[in-house]
């Protein structure tokens, strides 16, 4: 499985994986990752942020190959600055959105589409979050959002959060098959295409890449990353990964986040091409 290094994907979600809370990656696994695409490997990332919520990283953090974004809603490729891979909310989620906000007067939300962040409903919560991606919302109405939404992300404290799980659950999801929900933070629920995950984005992607001889080790701590780890060749997750990820994946890394645990999986990737060396 790890004959050679240049037939080795690293693939790893980016907030409290790869990003420690003060969402400043790690100068060890940086200098891993060098070292790891220096070798012939293949490094990316796969987030629920959009594209303008990462952009502000990828100065420092180098990918050699095409990034998921929007939690499985799309495939970009950065260097030739277009989309390789994308799926949309079906127009149904706008009346969805329009319901849920309405319903729920506390909750923060932002749509995203191909450009920009749209607010509808700006919340404490919600402007915490466009300061840690360092976006500038679009205050705007749910109809004056533009078409084809990648995602909607509801953001409540952690405290409440199961408020609008209840109330998606009771009142939403029965009647809209098309959609489906994901926790992806304690303070995060999105909705999404209905099968729309970074682990299907990851199968697009190894098939649109040309990578289906290529062993892929992905890194994921919460439960957004479940399907990744098991589309994945390796499921590897860091030591603060919630349960639900640590029963999913194939490695748990003694290190958390704060600790580098993107240079740890490299190590593992280094140490299981020496083993398939020695036979």
């Amino acid at each position: 499985m790890f004959e050679s290094i240049d037939k080795v994907l690293l693939i790893t979600d980016m907030d409290g994986t790869f990003l420690p809370a003060s969402k400043i990656p790690g100068e060890k696994s940086l200098a891993a990752v060098d070292k790891l695409m220096a070798a012939g490997g293949k490094f990316s990332i796969a987030t629920g942020r959009s594209l303008q919520a990462s952009q502000q990283y990828f100065d420092r953090v180098r990918v050699n190959c095409p990034i998921i974004m929007c939690n499985g809603g799309m495939v970009y490729d950065l260097h030739e600055k277009k989309q390789i891979y994308d799926v949309y909310l079906p127009e149904s989620a706008r009346e969805i959105t329009r319901r849920i906000l309405a319903d729920n007067p506390e909750v923060g939300c932002e749509c995203l589409p191909i450009e920009g962040v749209y607010v509808p409903q700006m919340t404490d919560m919600e402007r915490a979050h466009c300061g840690i991606c360092k976006v500038t919302p679009h205050i705007c109405k749910v109809d004056e959002i533009p078409r084809n939404w990648y995602k909607v992300l509801f953001a409540q404290t952690e405290e409440r959060l199961h408020e609008i799980i209840d109330y998606a659950e009771e009142n939403i999801k029965a009647d809209h098959p098309e959609i489906d929900f994901v926790v992806s933070a304690p303070v995060y629920y999105e909705m999404l295409p209905m099968n729309i995950s970074k682990g299907s984005a990851l199968k697009e992607m190894r098939r649109a890449c040309n990578m289906e001889d290529y062993t892929i080790v992905a890194v994921g701590d919460y439960n957004n990353d479940i399907e990744m780890l098991e589309a994945a060749d390796v499921g590897v997750c860091p030591s603060n990964a919630v349960p639900d990820v640590k029963a999913a994946a194939n490695v748990c890394l003694k290190q958390s986040c704060e600790e580098d645990a993107i240079a740890a999986a490299v190590e593992f990737i280094f140490e299981q091409v020496e083993n398939a060396k020695r036979g």
